[in-house]
């Protein structure tokens, strides 16, 4: 998983798999990357500042009940 911020575009991106993706808008500035087979690629957050608070907020991520398969 790759998480980065764009400071130019203020935009947080979440990367779950490198692939080709088809892109659904859920609501005004954000969208969801899905692959080839339908399950969730990727997220991304416009105007996240906004969204989340000030810069500090992307300073600490916590990641819980993340599960891989074999």
């Amino acid at each position: 998983m790759k998480i980065s911020y764009d400071s130019e575009v203020d935009a947080l991106t979440i990367t779950f798999r490198e692939t080709t993706v088809t892109t659904k808008h859920l609501a005004e500035g954000i969208a969801a990357d899905y692959d080839r087979d339908g399950r969730l690629a990727g997220l991304e957050i416009l105007d996240a500042k906004r969204r989340f608070g000030d810069e500090h907020t992307f300073e600490k991520v916590t990641v819980e009940g993340l599960h891989t398969a074999v």
